[in-house]
């Protein structure tokens, strides 16, 4: 569907105006330098959080656009506020991206983040003290897997599992144990930081013997997915849970994808249940992510992607880092550097200060925090293998203190300089 008119006033021009930066910093010059200040920081450190990327021009262009003033409360077609017959558009679009992108019955493509995305899916399938089944903490499950500081751990009651010990991998058997001592109402299978493809069709083989709902958590991998770089958990989980960022490149946001069966269920759970009135303007950010993730070169893009992190793992680990599982499957591989000298909250702040922006995580060995990166934003700006070759040289240089924080500057804004995120 699409929109055959516009207000008379209505021209690229105008429209130029409002979008405009060098505006901003006449008009508010203060604010003006923290955004063109965060550009630069972008623009000249390695981005190596896997939970981040650079969205397209396009992508930036939508969140900006007046669509962000529409209160538009409800669904398209049955909305709480007048005036959405432009803003339905956008959505319907979205929604009928959404669905063709990753073969679902039914997308949601209101929730504001990820953890919305999750919380609505509980309210849709639980009531509070139900048991849930979900990946521990400390082995790389999300807040909304049970923390106790989140309203997961706060209303339901959760029963962790972990991964082997020796591996790094989820072991079936243990998760197939526990759901049949605790015969959850649902089980979700998803995690911040595991670096292997999850088995979905074993996932969905436990849940069915236990009666329980099967929830995919797959805000990491899926991108992935719409590039046919990892498999999907569609034809298996009852409810997927996404982000529209990492990996698919669009704006930060949530999606919930299921069967017709599920449908009013869900939608009625993110509005009016947990949130209120869409954003609009994300909204139609979202549904240029979706085409730009249909098209070809995003598939090129996601599969470059998994080969840059396998690359920059093996590289990684010949330093000497422990890569754990020893390797990645994905966009994401984590690592302890203490063979290096270093623990992860020391190795972490050594490498910003040298322009080499990632997280810490927890490893499998209790009480252990590692180092956790990806290589998605990085893919994006244009870098390959022989880039992830340079890149763990100089991470490694840097943690064995054989070269300064401002040399290692230096380095990373020479490699920067020619894979630039938003040429110019």
């Amino acid at each position: 569907m699409s929109v055959t008119h516009a207000p008379v006033s209505a021209s690229p021009a105008a429209y130029g105006a409002v979008a405009d930066l060098d505006a901003l910093r006449r008009q508010d010059p203060a604010l003006a330098d923290v955004l063109f200040g965060e550009l630069e920081r972008q623009s000249t450190t390695l981005q190596l959080i896997a939970a981040e990327n650079f969205t397209s021009p396009a992508v930036l262009a939508a969140l900006g656009s007046p669509l962000a003033n529409k209160y538009a409360e409800g669904y398209p077609g049955a909305r709480h506020h007048g005036g959405c017959e432009i803003v339905d558009v956008a959505e319907r679009v979205a929604v009928e991206r959404a669905k063709a992108l990753f073969g679902a019955e039914h997308a949601n493509v209101q929730a504001h983040s990820g953890s919305s995305a999750v919380l609505a899916a509980y309210a849709a399938l639980l009531r509070p003290g139900d048991t849930v089944l979900a990946m521990g903490l400390p082995y790389g499950g999300h807040l909304t897997h049970g923390s106790p500081a989140n309203f997961s751990g706060t209303w339901f009651s959760f029963v962790p599992y972990g991964v082997d010990p020796d591996s790094g991998l989820i072991d079936s058997d243990e998760v197939l144990a526990l759901a049949r001592v605790h015969r959850p109402k649902a089980i979700v299978c998803g995690s911040i930081s595991y670096p292997r493809h999850i088995d979905y069709a074993a996932f969905r083989t436990i849940a069915d013997e236990v009666g329980a709902h099967l929830i995919a958590d797959a805000a990491h991998p899926i991108g992935l997915v719409a590039g046919g770089a990892a498999p999907s958990p569609v034809p298996y989980a009852d409810v997927v849970c996404a982000t529209t960022h990492k990996v698919l490149r669009g704006p930060r946001g949530g999606m919930i994808l299921c069967g017709s069966g599920l449908a009013e269920r869900i939608d009625r759970a993110v509005f009016p249940f947990t949130q209120g009135g869409a954003q609009m303007h994300t909204v139609a950010a979202k549904a240029v992510a979706f085409g730009e993730a249909a098209a070809p070169a995003f598939t090129t893009y996601a599969h470059q992607v998994v080969a840059n992190a396998k690359v920059l793992a093996a590289a990684l680990a010949a330093e000497g880092l422990a890569v754990t599982t020893g390797g990645t499957d994905t966009h994401l591989l984590t690592a302890d550097p203490a063979p290096l000298g270093v623990d992860g909250r020391t190795a972490r702040g050594r490498l910003a200060a040298a322009g080499i922006v990632l997280d810490t995580c927890a490893l499998p060995r209790a009480g252990v925090r590692g180092l956790r990166l990806g290589t998605a934003a990085l893919t994006t700006q244009g870098m390959a293998e022989g880039e992830m070759a340079v890149v763990a040289a100089l991470f490694a240089a840097v943690l064995r203190n054989k070269i300064d924080s401002r040399q290692a500057r230096d380095e990373v804004r020479r490699l920067t300089g020619r894979f630039p995120p938003y040429p110019r």
